[in-house]
């Protein structure tokens, strides 16, 4: 499986959730968006564990399955596509989370979250 790590789901990870340490186990290469480093870093400057976490993340961002994937115009477009769809809907969800969103369409991956607002996407498969 190819799976894209949410924020909700690294944190999941870090705390030893069962589920999530077992899906990563199963994939063969896991995403992770630089917007999913942006809401990461920008908790830890927040936190009193600045230091700590970045070193963590560093070392998890260093194994030979992690990749770290960038927004470009294809995800742009499927950005507008799921934002257009949300709000025709009336079920917006956070801008970021539609970035996420878009990179896991756009990569043909399964999203690993905690966060059940992505479930108003009924083409993006979710776990757990």
């Amino acid at each position: 499986m190819k799976a894209l790590l949410d924020t909700s789901a690294y944190s999941g990870l870090m705390l030893g959730d069962p589920e999530i340490l077992a899906l990563l186990a199963n994939s063969t290469q896991v995403l992770v968006p630089s917007v999913v480093l942006g809401e990461l870093y920008s908790g830890f400057r927040r936190g009193s564990r600045q230091n700590q976490n970045e070193i963590q993340l560093q070392a998890f961002l260093r194994k030979p399955s992690i990749s770290v994937v960038d927004v470009t115009s294809e995800t742009a477009l499927r950005y507008a596509e799921i934002d257009t769809y949300l709000f025709s809907k009336g079920s917006p969800i956070p801008r970021n989370d539609v970035w996420i969103a878009a990179l896991a369409l756009e990569h043909g991956c399964v999203l690993i979250t905690r966060d059940a607002h992505f479930r108003e996407l009924p083409l993006l498969p979710i776990r757990p």
